[in-house]
């Protein structure tokens, strides 16, 4: 890949980053700008990961990838885990929180993960999803054809929507407490929906590569009249992979790939053009601020009053200046941040 291409791929992730921050900002914004967020956000990171997808067709390279993979998502996933729940508890038995039977509760939501690990924790479910996605799609591509994994992906995409339609539409109370009524440690089960937006990213990677100006214009056309569609009051649409709620058979595809389409086209045509290296510094340090973004507002919002461009500008900068620190003063500090290869020289994996 060249560094055309390198160029708007971080600056893709660097926007869609942002967007995370954005979407997790906990006021009321005028605009519902968080809404239309979750429509593509995340499913955009699955597909631009999917894009990147090699499969392990050769004899005895199965167990290395695997292994590789867990090194990148894993370890950096335990390190976060810990070090955020070492803070919790240390201000929590600092202001005299001696309660056994909470930090009990507490630790087995950690170990559970997913959707039942909420507050600080709200986004390390796409980390785990993503490995079984990645370990799902690796296994379909080394032991069936391509007709076969086009009928399992079917399957599984049949039976997201089943659980999404039971949690949604049977099981009382709001999407939170309807997913977390169906046990699953690490958000297991989202890995069948996640696995579908990833094999988009690999069988399309030569569209996402070089959006054409067709596929920019269905891109526009088709956000655009969801959009419309959303504000005229056709359709009330939702999606939240983390909590189970994708009930549209159709829209949960049509939607977050008519999004992406529009927003990779975009940033293609604008990194030809000019270089947006904030962008890119921002993709760099991209898991640390998926990590830390929550957990900077909860440890600043008792001393700091900001509305949203104050919580981004701190969720941003906060990870960023402890990524950096990690990387530079602490043992191992590229392994925390996703950085293992089996090549020298290796630079972190991004989300």
């Amino acid at each position: 890949m060249n560094k055309q291409r390198l160029s708007w791929v971080d600056i893709t992730k660097g926007f869609l980053m942002i967007l995370v921050v954005i979407g997790h900002y906990p006021g009321e914004l005028d605009f519902p700008l968080s809404k239309y967020i979750y429509w593509f956000h995340m499913p955009a990171f699955f597909i631009l990961s999917g894009m990147f997808f090699k499969p392990a067709i050769e004899k005895g390279l199965l167990k290395s990838t695997i292994h590789k993979r867990f090194m990148q998502l894993i370890v950096p996933y335990l390190f976060f885990l810990i070090a955020i729940t070492i803070i919790r508890y240390g201000l929590q038995i600092g202001s005299g929180n001696l309660d056994i039977s909470w930090y009990l509760d507490d630790v087995w939501k950690l170990v559970v993960g997913g959707r039942f690990a909420r507050g600080a924790y709200g986004v390390f479910w796409f980390v785990t999803t993503l490995f079984f996605a990645y370990f799902i799609f690796l296994w379909l591509t080394k032991y069936f054809s391509r007709i076969k994994q086009f009928i399992i992906l079917a399957f599984f995409y049949l039976i997201a929507h089943l659980e999404s339609l039971l949690a949604m539409r049977v099981i009382d109370g709001g999407p939170v407490e309807a997913s977390q009524s169906i046990p699953m440690v690490w958000n297991v089960d989202v890995a069948l929906m996640a696995v579908v937006y990833f094999s988009l990213g690999y069988y399309m990677k030569g569209i996402w590569m070089n959006v054409s100006r067709p596929w920019l214009i269905a891109g526009l056309i088709g956000s655009v009249t969801a959009v419309s569609l959303d504000w005229l009051n056709v359709i009330d649409y939702h999606l939240s992979m983390k909590f189970l709620r994708y009930e549209h058979f159709f829209f949960d595809v049509f939607i977050p790939l008519s999004f992406t389409l529009l927003l990779v086209g975009t940033f293609q045509i604008i990194a030809s053009k000019m270089s947006l290296k904030w962008l890119q510094q921002i993709e760099k340090h991209s898991l640390s601020i998926m990590y830390l973004h929550i957990f900077t507002d909860i440890l600043l919002n008792d001393y700091f009053t900001y509305g949203i461009i104050g919580f981004t500008a701190f969720g941003l900068v906060v990870p960023i200046v402890t990524s950096i620190f990690i990387q530079k003063f602490l043992p191992y500090g590229k392994l925390f941040l996703g950085g293992y290869s089996t090549k020298k020289n290796a630079t972190p994996i991004t989300t």
